[in-house]
């Protein structure tokens, strides 16, 4: 996310080092810095060390309690009933014996995969539409597909209904089939992952090699043999990991099988009814287990897929420049305006009807179901539980995930500490939400576990989602960190400016940008998430995405539009103000970035 390392501040540390004093030649060993130097003593260099220990076991600890050892308890307890008796794989054996379990893990790989396949290829020709063509409002139709974003999945489930439900707008189109079901999943699932697709497959797109489309076009290639031919094979990568992730998100997720699913069982909704329903939770760790494995294989393949993606730009390689083409670049317009319609359409829909007295017979407009204190779902005092909720996550999500990035990357001690600092990290990008939740409730709600008390807090709430959505946080300041050469560590080693110093001036004004970045990621999904949490709220702690399900579940359909539309509306102004203060900030402190 961060810009990488400009000449500015390379030529600044530069400039200050030429005003050092000449050195003589040095003639002591290489491990003795040369140079002026601070008088070094026991002391100052084991109290560096010590702080650096304790923010590295400190660091590994949090992990260690908020990621590692409830996804530990939740294997654990997959092998022990409900009396605390050792069944082994009793459990497993139970669950894959209960009628319908084949037919859940059937339809949660199905429904996955035919949502990714129509998803990615969706996704991958408006990306060529804005990326490789000439056509007017790139950038506007751009923005326009990433809105959904801000919107929980349980938005466009409800917009479904209201559209093609038993009462919908266009229920007629169906010719007598149930939106409840297939239909409802996959449509749904393509809506709220278009934007996840797209973002990769246009940072796919976004780089390219004129020389080969030149040396096609003098073979006499045309523009549709060199797009298959050069452009296909060399976005392959990206529409593989594309497609991976779409599998993921879908395979994983709980609103949209929830609200539109109707009798269609996938495994996401089998774990809600096994803990929520029959209050089973070592049942309900079975089938987690089993969900993690469709994730985890996912999880490995786009791991795989990236070790071997090559660099679309060598050294040489001359940068593609898109070239107009009335044709294309009107037929892809037209294309690109009938998806951002498409997607605008089916959100302003929840939103209209959240305003309606009573859809579609009443639709004079009127504030009756945003009177959340009248509904089921904990009222107002649920949008301000979630609202302090994503502030919270974002401050101390954005600010762990760069300590543990920094602490990866830059420092040269206890690099076995590192290593698993860094594996855990990982850990929960291959760790649905449902699974998260259920291993708090295992771990954190076991009378032996000393912080027992956090169960059913406001607090809990935020350290797993901050545990949800770390390692994406994490990778990505890493990648901002990993930008800055190690020169600046020698310098600062030569100068005697302890690794703390370093740390405040340097790497994390240099990673501004990409903090604030990833504190608008951590608010905008701590808003609309409610996989992870759907276990864990009490009474006092229930969130707006948890109030939505209560009032869908409830037959209040209006009011989940409205909540839902209300988290969207949050979800959009947070990340305006984040924005803003990322702009301000930017214009006080990266003065270097510009000549």
């Amino acid at each position: 996310m961060s810009a990488p390392f400009s000449e500015a501040l390379s030529a600044s540390i530069a400039a200050s080092a030429s005003a050092l004093p000449m050195p003589v030649a040095d003639t002591r060993p290489r491990s003795q810095p040369a140079g002026p130097v601070r008088p070094t003593t026991p002391s100052t260099v084991n109290w560096e060390r010590i702080w650096l220990a304790v923010l590295v076991f400190g660091l590994l600890g949090f992990l260690l309690l908020s990621i590692a050892l409830p996804v530990g308890a939740l294997l654990g307890h997959s092998f022990w009933s409900n009396d605390g008796k050792f069944s082994g794989l009793t459990q497993y054996i139970r669950y894959a014996r209960t009628p319908g379990v084949a037919q859940s893990l059937w339809n949660s790989i199905w429904l996955s995969a035919v949502s990714a396949t129509i998803g990615v290829a969706l996704a991958y020709v408006y990306a060529y539409g804005v990326m490789r063509t000439c056509m007017p409002l790139a950038r506007v139709f751009r923005a326009i597909a990433l809105v959904p974003l801000l919107a929980p999945s349980l938005l466009m489930a409800i917009s479904l209904i209201y559209l093609f439900g038993t009462q919908g707008v266009f229920k007629n189109l169906l010719m007598g089939h149930s939106a409840y079901g297939p239909f409802g999943i996959i449509v749904g699932s393509v809506l709220w992952t278009f934007p996840h697709a797209l973002m990769i497959l246009c940072t796919t797109l976004a780089s390219g090699d004129a020389r080969l489309y030149e040396a096609a076009a003098t073979l006499g290639a045309g523009r549709w043999r060199s797009f298959c031919q050069v452009t296909l094979p060399g976005s392959r990568y990206g529409m593989m990991i594309s497609w991976i992730v779409v599998f993921v998100l879908v395979v994983t997720d709980f609103g949209v099988p929830k609200v539109i699913g109707g009798n269609t069982q996938v495994l996401a909704t089998d774990i809600y009814k096994q803990v929520i329903g029959q209050q089973n939770l070592s049942m309900g760790a079975v089938v987690a287990m089993l969900l993690l494995v469709p994730a985890g294989i996912a999880f490995a393949a786009e791991r795989h897929l990236r070790l071997r993606q090559a660099a679309s730009m060598a050294v040489r390689a001359v940068p593609l420049e898109p070239q107009p083409h009335a044709p294309l670049d009107r037929a892809l317009l037209a294309y690109c305006a009938l998806v951002s319609f498409v997607l605008l359409a089916v959100m302003a829909t929840a939103v209209l009807a959240s305003l309606v007295t009573f859809w579609p017979y009443n639709l004079t407009l009127s504030l009756k179901n945003y009177q959340f204190d009248m509904m089921d779902g904990g009222g107002w005092a649920s949008y301000g539980n979630s609202l302090m909720m994503a502030v919270a996550t974002a401050v101390v999500g954005s600010v762990l995930s760069f300590l543990s990035a920094y602490l990866v990357a830059k420092p040269s001690g206890f690099v076995r500490a590192r290593q698993w600092l860094h594996a855990i990290a990982t850990i929960p990008m291959a760790v649905p939400g449902l699974a998260l939740g259920l291993g708090y409730i295992l771990f954190f709600n076991s009378a032996s576990n000393p912080l027992h008390f956090l169960y059913g807090s406001l607090g809990i709430l935020v350290l797993c989602s901050v545990a949800h959505f770390f390692s994406v946080a994490h990778i990505t300041q890493l990648t901002a960190l990993q930008q800055l050469d190690h020169e600046y560590e020698r310098v600062a080693d030569s100068m005697g400016v302890p690794f703390w110093t370093l740390l405040w001036r340097v790497h994390f004004a240099v990673c501004l940008p990409a903090v604030m970045q990833v504190a608008g990621y951590f608010f905008v999904n701590a808003m609309t998430t409610v996989s992870a949490v759907v276990f864990l709220y009490s009474p006092q702690t229930t969130l707006a995405s948890v109030a939505v399900l209560a009032m869908d579940d409830a037959g209040d359909i209006a009011p989940a539009a409205a909540m839902a539309t209300l988290i969207f509306l949050t979800a959009a102004v947070g990340r305006l103000l984040i924005g803003l203060l990322d702009a301000w900030l930017q214009k006080r402190t990266q003065h270097w970035r510009h000549r």
